[in-house]
């Protein structure tokens, strides 16, 4: 993999995916505030420099998987980002289900599926990026 295609993918990558999960669970959803409030373990304000690099990092995994997964298109970017996020997040929150009070059912079943359309969306901009280079 050529080290300035990874970095192009995931620079690229992390804004969009900051920017839509953002979207999806501080703006429409207010999903994280009242998930966290509620179980009493919200930060007073978030650390959003640790939220970006938490995307960047999601990015990097969403960029060396699509460089290894042969063309880059965005059909195909959306698809494994999709998968690859419904994956991750699904492993996390039945952990953190299976090991603390913070999430129920509803949100184990929820949280996966957002993520498909955050990784996807993710996956699709890093796929139209690297297809053209």
């Amino acid at each position: 993999m050529d080290a300035k295609r990874f970095a192009i993918g995931t620079v690229v990558g992390g804004v969009t995916m900051f920017l839509v999960g953002y979207l999806i669970w501080n703006i429409v959803l207010d999903y994280w505030n009242a998930a966290f409030v509620e179980a009493g373990v919200a930060r007073e304000t978030q650390l959003l420099w640790v939220n970006a690099l938490s995307n960047v990092l999601a990015a990097a995994l969403l960029t060396f998987t699509i460089e290894r997964g042969g063309p880059s298109t965005i059909g195909a970017g959306v698809k494994i980002g999709a998968i690859v996020g419904f994956l991750v997040w699904a492993g996390v929150d039945l952990s953190f289900y299976a090991n603390t009070t913070i999430f129920d059912l509803t949100t184990i079943i929820l949280d996966p599926l957002l993520a498909g359309v955050w990784f996807g969306i993710g996956g699709g901009v890093i796929a139209a990026v690297l297809g053209r280079r």
